[in-house]
Formats: structure tokens, sequence, C-alpha cells
């Protein structure tokens, strides 16, 4: 017997994917002024440096959107096998994702980028699993 409804993978993907933008999530909430000010300071000399707060928001929109998404997609896949909001969830995911490179590639924080690639692999193996 499955504990996930013959859905393991994809449920164990969405999972560590909730778990990664919901923290992240609550990170920018409970600490607007900080993350803003720290966001700020590392965009100092990159094109974005005037629109941190924007930007910031709407990807904390984004984030809450995908969990939002994944999460009903959980339970969709749990109940009746439909796949339709946990893919949505992981495309909006891979967004995010997405500005986030843009973001630290602009600020020249290679570093950064490239520690973003291991969440973006996951998110693009959650959309295979999804597909």
């Amino acid at each position: 017997m499955a504990i996930f409804n013959n859905h393991s993978p994809e449920i164990l993907t969405l999972l560590f994917l909730i778990v990664t933008f919901s923290l992240s999530s609550y990170e920018k909430i409970s600490d607007w002024k900080g993350n803003v000010s720290f966001i700020k300071n590392h965009f100092k000399n990159s094109p974005l440096k005037n629109g941190v707060p924007f930007l910031v928001l709407v990807l904390l929109i984004l984030e809450i959107l995908a969990c939002i998404f994944m999460f009903v997609g959980i339970y969709d896949l749990s109940t009746t096998g439909q796949k339709e909001f946990a893919l949505i969830g992981v495309e909006i995911s891979s967004i995010s994702l997405i500005f986030m490179l843009i973001g630290q590639r602009l600020a020249k924080d290679y570093a950064g980028a490239m520690n973003l690639s291991i969440y973006f692999i996951i998110t693009v193996f959650a959309l295979f699993l999804l597909q």
C-alpha cells in the first residue's frame, strides 16, 4: 500500500517545494523591513536597486500563490489523481526561481545564482512528474 495513493514522487516533490517557498514567504512577511534592506544592499549596483520593495512584493505573491496551488494539488492528487493545480503551482515556482536568477545575475552574485540551480532542477523534475 502506497502512503500517498501511488503519487509518492509527485507529492514528496511538492512538499519539498511547499516547505521551501512557504518558509521564504514567512521570512519576507515576518521581517519585511530587514529583507528589503538586505536586498536593497545586495542590488545597490544593479538596475534593480530602485524597485526592490515592489519586486520583493511580486516575489512574495508568486511564492504564496505557488504554495496554495501546490497544497491544493497535493489534496487533488491524493483524492482524485488530478494534477492540474499541482502543475500550476510548480509552474509558478519555476517563474519565481527564474525571477530570482535574473536578480542574482544582475547583482553579479554568481554563487547565489548557482545555488538557485538545485531548486530549479527539483522544480523541473516536478514538472516532468506532473505531465
